[in-house]
């Protein structure tokens, strides 16, 4: 059975291109555009928001449509026009150049499927069903956003900056290891959540001692 490769890629001021104007295009370029992407689309008509995106510069909007050209320096591709035989086009065009390709609904033709992402400041977990099932993942999203609320991405802006007073105060990577895993296997995520802020600093200053202060 084949078994996908999850990895997170640096897409920032990378070339990426969409084939495809229509809804699930303006789905794919949302997404890629957070992640800092140079995005291209390629398509005779767009919708209402891919209009005002090219307009104000945020896409490169190409509006006819593919031709291989288009792949020229592009790091990544998406195809997403509602005509199949495009699409295959696409996908055979860039396996033969060796550029990353996901097809949307024909997992056959891709090298890459996008995973289900739930997202909390810096905090994203991935689910992936290898295309089996994308109800499936985004059913597990939902249930994960119950879970994981505004209290983690909280945590996380903490723990960026505790993580460069530990690296920068403590020598032994044990010590550090240690301090770590108390951090984070603490009650400091839930006191986040209630609110305590006080006990917030308490709970770190057990862990770092008195030479760390927070404003």
């Amino acid at each position: 059975m084949l078994n996908y490769y999850p990895v997170y890629l640096k897409l920032d001021g990378k070339k990426c291109l969409v084939v495809g104007g229509g809804k699930v295009a303006e789905r794919k370029v949302r997404s890629i555009l957070e992640a800092g992407a140079r995005v291209y689309v390629v398509s005779p008509v767009l919708t209402n928001w891919l209009e005002e995106a090219a307009a104000k510069g945020t896409v490169t909007a190409i509006r006819r449509n593919y031709t291989t050209t288009d792949l020229e320096n592009a790091f990544l591709v998406i195809g997403a026009t509602d005509v199949p035989v495009i699409n295959s086009r696409i996908a055979r065009d860039c396996h033969d150049r060796n550029i990353l390709v996901n097809i949307v609904d024909s997992p056959a033709d891709c090298n890459f499927i996008v995973p289900s992402v739930f997202r909390q400041g810096s905090l994203s977990i991935s689910i992936s069903t290898d295309g089996k099932s994308p109800m499936l993942a985004r059913r597990i999203r939902e249930e994960l956003e119950t879970e994981f609320g505004p209290e983690y991405h909280e945590f996380l802006e903490l723990m960026s900056d505790l993580r460069e007073h530990i690296i920068r105060n403590v020598p032994d990577e044990e010590q550090r290891r240690d301090m770590f895993k108390e951090l984070v296997y603490s009650d400091i995520i839930q006191l986040l959540k209630d609110g305590q802020r006080e006990k917030v600093k308490e709970r770190i200053s057990y862990v770092l001692g008195n030479d760390w202060t927070q404003s």
